[in-house]
């Protein structure tokens, strides 16, 4: 007899985590954390809790498995308090908890904005083992969480996987802009992407999470190697359109990362 794992998502009222409750739901038993109820279960079933405070953080981590971290400031034209206090201090107070609570492991929503300064000089390809260069100062905090991972790993050994998250919409012609869908991450491959973070053998990493599209410049033959990750889509036969080839990829909008 086997017990199902319990996976605590924060932010599950976000994209992503909508679409991981949905997919996830049927494996795993699912403690959604978030602010504002965005489907008739969550308004049942929604944990709140403030991440800037521990103690309230503390008590989403019973019988807790593995923590999909996706909660905080999404925007890379985020300000400083907002980073500071949601993704810094919050990232904090969640991979304490999760030490203090005996967690397996801690799955966390990075960025292809703390690699973003290579997209914004067109230093292509990306590799996920190149030192870190953030766009924003929410770039800047994803790292953060990318370092205080590392030790929590290092000096608890509590497992960390880092997911550098692309581009995620239900329709990549969203925008017109060629590094954005380069870098489009469909649902179901987020669902794909965190599913294998969360069953992976591997104890610790930082990786690419983004779709089968022609045109990417970030590698991600690790996240396939160590993590088992299997993209099945890319943005070019989700709208039926064909990729214009230019050679080194096609320019960073000017102003790279507004609006991304």
């Amino acid at each position: 007899m086997t017990t199902t794992r319990r996976i605590l998502i924060t932010g599950a009222t976000g994209g992503v985590g909508l679409a991981l409750v949905d997919a996830l739901a049927g494996e795993y038993d699912i403690v959604q954390h978030g602010r504002t109820p965005r489907t008739p279960e969550q308004e049942k079933v929604l944990r709140k809790a403030d991440l800037g405070d521990y103690a309230q953080v503390l008590g989403l981590m019973d019988g807790v498995d593995t923590v999909v971290h996706l909660a905080g400031a999404a925007s890379p034209e985020s300000e400083w308090d907002d980073v500071l206090q949601a993704n810094i201090v919050g990232t904090r107070n969640v991979l304490e908890a999760a030490r203090e609570a005996g967690v397996r492991r801690v799955v966390y929503a990075s960025s292809n904005h703390a690699m973003g300064m290579y997209d914004r000089d067109e230093e292509w390809p990306v590799y996920a083992t190149d030192l870190q260069r953030g766009d924003s100062l929410y770039g800047v905090s994803k790292i953060f969480g990318e370092a205080l991972g590392r030790y929590y790993h290092d000096a608890f050994g509590l497992d960390f996987i880092a997911l550098r998250i692309g581009w995620m919409s239900e329709d990549p012609l969203e925008s017109d802009v060629d590094l954005l869908h380069a870098m489009w991450l469909s649902p179901a491959d987020a669902v794909r992407a965190v599913r294998s973070a969360i069953e992976a053998e591997v104890t610790f990493g930082l990786y690419y999470a983004i779709s089968d599209n022609p045109n990417r410049r970030w590698d991600i033959t690790d996240t396939m190697l160590d993590l088992g990750y299997r993209p099945q889509d890319s943005w070019t036969e989700a709208s039926g359109t064909a990729e214009t080839v230019v050679e080194g990829g096609q320019d960073a909008p000017d102003e790279w990362p507004a609006g991304s």
